[in-house]
């Protein structure tokens, strides 16, 4: 027996609504008052689905959503800033016999 369609329910969100949630996404967490951050979890994006479109949809259900609209994980770039002044501060200040050494 083959299949007709894909399994599963259909999309609760219309291409417009879509639409509006790519625009949503690419302005980014913080126009939207989560945090100080600019990262997207599945939690946010579930609560921005609920406060937009009157839906709600579980962790799982947005990790799909997202993945079909073409959104794949992405894992931010650490960002070294550098010793801050303090720090250079205190290793300029210890004598090189306080450092332990590895042998």
């Amino acid at each position: 027996m083959a299949s007709k369609d894909p399994g599963g329910s259909s999309c609760r969100l219309d291409q417009r609504r879509l639409d509006q949630l790519a625009e949503a996404l690419e302005r980014g967490p913080a126009a939207y008052g989560f945090g100080g951050d600019r990262r997207w979890t599945l939690a946010r994006v579930s609560d921005l689905i609920a406060r937009l479109f009157h839906t709600r949809y579980m962790l799982r259900g947005v990790s799909c959503l997202l993945h079909r609209m073409g959104f794949s994980p992405q894992v931010p770039l650490s960002v070294n800033s550098g010793p801050r002044a303090g720090d250079v501060a205190e290793v300029q200040a210890e004598p090189f016999g306080a450092a332990s050494r590895l042998s």
